[in-house]
């Protein structure tokens, strides 16, 4: 049985070890740090929500709100990394997971500057070179939005 790994267990996974596990760059990459997974089973992951986001100069001027589908896109970034951590692939065949469905997502509340979303993905099962998650973000502990998420891989080269 895999035992979870943690940031007290192995230090913190920070952005530069998720930019080596994730393809996005900024402005796109969501997540600042993995704070603990278990090997092919869940990971929780974290984002820090800044006033310096470039979302929030349009989305709203004057009330600032984090759009619903960045927060999926976070949920669905913190899989990625779930995944990566968890395989052992061959570095000369790098693998892309693509978001291809999003089910039963549920916005509870926004998300505004100052905020600190929790990320955590649980993965369900995986069928042939997909993999189905379950994900919720929170913030202090109250779930602000939550989705079903399918990524499939598609292999480059």
């Amino acid at each position: 049985m895999t035992e979870p790994k943690s940031s007290t267990e192995q230090g913190p996974i920070d952005v530069r070890r998720i930019t080596q596990l994730l393809p996005h760059r900024f402005p796109f990459l969501l997540i600042d740090r993995v704070v603990e997974y278990e090997a092919g089973k869940r990971l929780t992951a974290l984002k820090n929500v800044t006033f310096n986001e470039p979302f929030f100069q349009g989305h709203f001027p004057g009330h600032p709100v984090m759009p619903g589908v960045l927060v999926i896109e976070a949920l669905a970034q913190a899989s990625g990394a779930l995944v990566q951590l968890s395989a052992s692939q061959d570095p000369n065949q790098p693998a892309l997971f693509y978001l291809v469905k999003i089910d039963k997502a549920r916005f509870s509340r926004i998300v505004v500057p100052g905020d600190q979303l929790m990320l955590e993905v649980e993965q369900k099962r995986t069928l042939r070179r997909m993999g189905l998650f379950w994900g919720q973000a929170k913030v202090d502990g109250e779930v602000v939005a939550e989705a079903e998420l399918l990524c499939a891989e598609r292999r480059e080269g």
